[in-house]
């Protein structure tokens, strides 16, 4: 019934998966680039990992299963990807301009998903490989927008009296023209196909290639808390002995 479900939604005659359709499961739905979410949640996981002790068996364990995956995803590579690769690399070349804003991506996690009014495109860096995100502004509704009443200023507010208010009418200045004449058309990466991506689901046996991605990105959260929290140290009290063996195969 998935695999139905799923086929079903490829309206596409040459056995492409059209982006934001149904995938069979309530509430995901296709995703527009797996292959570079996959490598990029990947890339980022094992660069955090090398925080942990080499000794950790959650920094072996998780390692070992992200490198297995990530080389999977890296195995399938839809058609035309190296003519692709080399045009973007062309455009990058010859528009530093565009593609000046380089940072690491521990660095991009705080400017990911925040949206400004014009597309914002990074250049970010994970675990010795690149990445271009780019970010299209949401298009919001006025309308659709909940009235909670005028907020209350208190007197003498006329015009731009705050350091907030006068920030945010420099930055309209201060900001690059929307409709400047070098504007670069980024082309999409080539989708897998649907054969591709079925392959990947049967080789990594987790689900839909959504959920995979589901995973891959609470997994990159997870790495995060657990090296907060130094899961490799002792802990500060001693469990008493015994206590798990009841736990342990063949105990019964």
């Amino acid at each position: 019934m998935r695999r139905t479900l799923r086929l079903l939604a490829a309206v596409k005659p040459a056995r492409y998966l059209e982006a934001g359709t149904p995938t069979g499961l309530t509430g995901l739905y296709t995703h527009n680039s797996p292959r570079s979410t996959l490598l990029y949640l990947y890339s980022r996981t094992l660069e955090q990992l090398q925080r942990f002790p080499e000794s950790s068996l959650y920094r072996q364990s998780v390692e070992a299963l992200t490198k297995h995956r990530m080389a999977i995803v890296e195995a399938a590579e839809p058609p035309g990807y190296e003519a692709w690769a080399a045009r973007a690399r062309k455009i990058a070349e010859e528009n530093p301009e565009q593609f000046r804003v380089a940072i690491t991506a521990e660095a991009a996690k705080g400017r990911v998903g925040r949206l400004s009014d014009r597309a914002d495109v990074l250049r970010v860096q994970s675990n010795g490989r690149v990445f271009v995100h780019r970010q299209d502004p949401a298009f919001t509704d006025v309308r659709e927008q909940e009235w909670d009443g005028e907020r209350d200023l208190g007197p003498g507010t006329e015009g731009l009296k705050g350091t907030e208010d006068r920030g945010d009418h420099e930055s309209l200045f201060d900001r690059p023209p929307t409709d400047a004449p070098n504007t670069i058309f980024w082309e999409p990466e080539p989708q897998l196909t649907l054969d591709q991506i079925e392959e990947i689901e049967n080789k990594i046996g987790s689900g839909l290639i959504e959920e995979v991605i589901q995973v891959a990105e609470g997994e990159l959260k997870l790495v995060d808390i657990l090296y907060e929290n130094k899961v490799w140290e002792d802990l500060e009290e001693k469990p008493a002995e015994g206590q798990w063996t009841y736990f342990e195969r063949g105990a019964q």
